[in-house]
């Protein structure tokens, strides 16, 4: 039988032998994991976990339908997400070249004047 091992405690220390408490059949407790929710339940003559259920999780999609929506409309999202890249791809293009444009039309009207200092200059 495997029990919840989410944090590994050292064993309590045992309290001497008592007969009265050995005729004592003490009710087990449950008690919730605080890290996997799993259930429990405790001896408290022995201080052991005498057994566990581990916690059901809920289905993250509830049937197929929705499973099968969820994965057609997957295609047409990765489609216009390809679109936008190609398009701002297209614009960074004419950008630079803008860019590239208005920098050579400066140099040609003031050949005298040093080219624009870049980052790695200022070092």
């Amino acid at each position: 039988m495997q029990f919840c091992t989410c944090f590994e405690a050292a064993p309590a220390p045992r309290a001497p032998y008592n007969a009265d408490m050995a005729k004592k059949q003490a009710a087990a407790f449950l008690v919730t994991c605080p890290c996997c929710q799993a259930e429990l339940r405790i001896d408290p003559v022995t201080q052991a976990i005498i057994s566990h259920k581990e916690h059901e999780k809920p289905r993250a999609i509830a049937d197929l339908e929705t499973a099968m929506a969820h994965f057609k409309g997957a295609a047409d999202r990765r489609e216009d997400a390809f679109r936008k890249s190609v398009e701002e791809h297209k614009k960074h293009r004419e950008v630079l070249d803008r860019k590239f444009e208005e920098l050579l039309k400066t140099a040609r009207e003031n050949p005298d004047e040093p080219p624009p200092r870049r980052d790695i200059d200022w070092d």
